[in-house]
């Protein structure tokens, strides 16, 4: 079993190394990784950063959500619900407005909430062996908290296909709608994150952070997006997950079965 969650690491030169670390779940995230997401990110407010870079240790960059664990919340209270989702919700939104600039590397699986992850980062680079699928709706949840980053990262109308099918697609075509800005050999992942990081580096800091805020003030996704707006989205989140309807995908995953829909999960 890995020693923690999250690990970081920050050089002289200012580059944060943030690294998803439950290689043995292919990094599907519980509340300990929730929690050492935001861990990394206050940490990293106290110090000289001018580029964060995020990955994932192991094959799989993300694989989303760690469904034992979700199963695990989904019959406590209603306000033991919120707070998981209202985590879940503050790690991506802590780093989709991080003042400085993110770079996400994928490699092999990125799957539900893997997919708000990245499209809450301002660059993402994938190797050709990446798979993403926004798969929520095949265990009867909802990816109402990363809805907002997804709709700004590949458009409503892609949204309205891959987070309604849920169907797995690959790098190329994650390429093509926006989710990520360019594919690379599997080999190459890391140096071409190098490449990019080091085009950051020769920019002016606070020239990118503003460029970034306005950004930000104009998308879905981000800034325009209120506090009310949000709460209700942690709200339907959380509720989805104690349905009967969730309760059914949930044990279609783990009986290793399709989800039986017909029969009066509702």
């Amino acid at each position: 079993m890995s020693a923690s969650p999250v690990l970081w690491s920050l050089n002289a030169r200012g580059v944060a190394t943030v690294t998803l670390n439950r290689p043995e779940v292919n990094n599907a995230y519980d509340g300990a990784l929730i929690a050492g997401v935001l861990a990394a990110i206050e940490d990293l407010s106290t110090k000289p950063v001018r580029v964060v870079v995020l990955n994932g240790n192991g094959k799989h960059f993300q694989a989303g959500a760690d469904l034992k664990w979700i199963n695990g919340v989904r019959p406590k209270s209603l306000e033991e619900n919120e707070a998981a989702s209202r985590a879940t919700f503050e790690a991506v939104q802590r780093l989709n407005t991080l003042p400085v600039p993110t770079v996400a590397l994928v490699q092999g699986g990125c799957f539900g909430g893997g997919t708000g992850v990245i499209a809450a980062c301002d660059i993402v680079i994938a190797a050709d062996n990446a798979l993403f699928s926004i798969t929520e709706v095949r265990w009867g949840l909802t990816a109402a908290i990363i809805i907002p980053q997804l709709c700004d990262a590949i458009s409503v109308r892609q949204v309205r296909r891959y987070a309604l099918t849920g169907e797995r697609f690959g790098a190329e075509d994650a390429r093509r709608i926006g989710l990520v800005h360019e594919v690379v050999p599997s080999a190459d992942l890391e140096s071409a994150g190098a490449k990019v990081v080091e085009q950051l580096l020769g920019n002016a800091p606070d020239a990118m952070a503003e460029t970034k805020k306005l950004a930000m003030e104009s998308s879905f996704g981000g800034m325009g997006v209120d506090d009310e707006a949000y709460k209700r989205l942690v709200h339907l989140h959380s509720a989805k997950r104690q349905t009967a309807e969730a309760a059914e995908g949930l044990a279609s995953f783990a009986e290793k079965r399709a989800g039986r829909w017909g029969s009066g999960a509702a």
